[in-house]
């Protein structure tokens, strides 16, 4: 007698709603922890090949933090595709104009460069104050001082 291995359907997974205040968290380490939430690791059915993360509402998107001097040394990089379009812009600058971006950015590059990842990065929703619509899907605020325990209550 063979034991089986498990393999989750996609209708088997369920995602829930969660909340993060990201006031004064690191954004490195804000970024990783919403990356995995995403992917959906925190879960005993996780499969690679499969969504199965769940949605994560980013508050306060303008007040994160970074260590050193990356608040004026970090520069992110547009490019039109015309000869003189490149742009560059300090986080510092970035952060007064589109602080939801750089969450969304730092976000992206600890996912899956396929469509699978722009799928999960969809689930990504950031805001620049503590102001969200998303109060139908009852999401729960997630303490990130009690991670990884991350326990998801049916």
């Amino acid at each position: 007698m063979t034991t089986k291995t498990y393999t989750p359907k996609a209708g088997d997974v369920t995602a829930h709603w969660w909340t993060i205040d990201a006031q004064d968290l690191v954004l490195g380490r804000l970024a990783t922890k919403i990356a995995t939430l995403l992917r959906g690791k925190h879960k005993p059915q996780y499969t690679p090949h499969l969504d199965t993360g769940d949605y994560v509402v980013v508050l306060n998107a303008d007040k994160v933090a970074v260590t050193g001097q990356r608040m004026t040394e970090k520069m992110y990089y547009r490019y039109s595709g015309f000869p003189g379009g490149l742009a560059e812009e300090s986080l510092q600058d970035l952060l007064k104009r589109q602080p939801e971006r750089v969450i969304r950015l730092a976000v992206r590059g600890m996912l899956p460069r396929n469509r699978l990842g722009r799928q999960m990065l969809d689930k990504l929703k950031v805001y620049p104050g503590t102001a969200h619509p998303h109060g139908g899907q009852t999401p729960k605020a997630l303490d990130l001082s009690a991670w990884p325990r991350v326990q998801a209550a049916d």
